[in-house]
C-alpha cells in the first residue's frame, strides 16, 4: 500500500529513503544532535517524521560523511565476497598497502575499519568489486528497487544461438522462483558474450547460461553503473574519488527494450 505523505515514519528511514545515509549512519547522526527536521534539532532516537517534514544534515554530519572512505577492487578469482564464505580469503583481505594502486595516497590500517563489500561476486568469479564505509553508495549500488547496471564479460562452452540469446535477454528464465528481469546479452567472439544485469539474484549468470544449456568457464564484472573497472591490476585497488562517488550516487535507472516473445 502505497504511504500517503502525512503518514509518520522513523527519521531514520526516511533520510534513508532520501538518500542522505544509511540507516544506521542516521541513527548515529540523530543521536549526536546532527540531524535537523523542520529547522529543529531532533536527537531522540526512534522520532518519526512525515514525507512533508524538512530534513537537513548540519554541516559536522556532513564532514563526517564525506570523510567515509570508498573502495574499487579488481578481485582475483579464488577470493570470497564476503567472510561469509568460511574457509576463503575474503576481498577484504586484498585491502593492504601492497595491493594499493594509487601509491600517491597514504595507506592507514583504519581504512578497514567499517569497510564492506557492495554487492556479491562469487569465488569463481572476478573484477570490479566496490567496497565502502559510505551506506549511502551501498545504497546507491544495491538498495531496494535499485536497477544499476553491471556489465560481465563472459567465457562459454556450448552453442550459442539467437533464440537462447533472446530468451537470457527478455527474461524468460524463471529463479528462486521468480521472472528474471530484462538484461542485454550479446556476443563478442566464438566464445564469449557481454552480459548487462539491473539486478541481484545468487549466481545468476552462471545458472541463467544454465537453463539455455551453455556453461560458464569464466566471469569476469567490468562495470558497476558509471563505474569502469579500465585497467585496474588483477588484485589490486584504489579509492573512489568524489567524482566518481557522486557518479554513483546520481546513477538513473537502466533502460532496457521492451520485452517481446522469444522466436524459435
Amino acid at each position: 500500500m502505497k504511504m500517503k505523505d502525512d503518514e509518520l515514519l522513523r527519521l531514520s528511514k526516511r533520510m534513508s529513503e532520501l538518500g542522505l545515509c544509511s540507516r544506521r549512519e542516521a541513527d548515529q547522526l540523530i543521536a549526536q544532535g546532527l540531524v535537523v527536521v523542520n529547522g529543529q534539532i531532533v536527537d531522540q532516537l526512534g522520532s518519526k517524521v512525515s514525507r512533508k517534514d524538512k530534513i537537513e544534515l548540519r554541516q559536522k554530519a556532513e564532514d563526517l560523511l564525506s570523510s567515509k572512505v570508498s573502495l574499487m577492487l579488481n578481485k582475483p578469482v579464488g577470493y570470497a565476497s564476503h567472510g561469509t564464505d568460511k574457509g576463503h580469503k575474503t576481498a577484504l583481505d586484498l585491502i593492504q598497502k601492497q595491493s594499493q594502486d594509487d601509491l600517491e595516497i597514504s595507506f592507514s590500517p583504519k581504512i578497514k575499519e567499517g569497510m564492506a563489500p557492495v554487492g556479491r561476486l562469487d569465488i569463481e568469479s572476478q573484477g570490479l568489486m566496490i567496497l565502502t564505509q559510505d551506506g549511502r553508495v551501498a545504497k546507491a549500488v544495491i538498495g531496494e528497487h535499485v536497477t544499476m547496471e553491471k556489465e560481465y564479460l563472459v567465457r562459454f562452452q556450448g552453442e550459442f544461438t539467437e533464440y537462447k540469446r533472446r530468451t537470457l535477454s527478455l527474461g524468460e528464465i524463471t529463479l528462486d522462483g521468480r521472472r528474471l528481469k530484462k538484461a542485454l546479452v550479446e556476443k563478442i567472439n566464438e566464445d564469449q558474450l557481454r552480459v548487462v544485469l539491473v539486478e541481484g539474484v545468487k549466481r545468476q549468470i552462471r545458472r541463467m547460461m544454465e537453463a539455455v544449456g551453455l556453461e560458464v568457464t569464466g566471469l569476469k564484472r567490468v562495470r558497476i553503473g558509471p563505474l569502469r573497472l579500465g585497467r585496474l591490476p588483477e588484485g589490486k585497488w584504489r579509492h573512489l574519488n568524489a567524482e566518481e562517488i557522486n557518479a554513483l550516487l546520481e546513477n538513473k535507472p537502466a533502460t532496457l527494450p521492451k520485452r517481446s516473445t522469444p522466436r524459435r
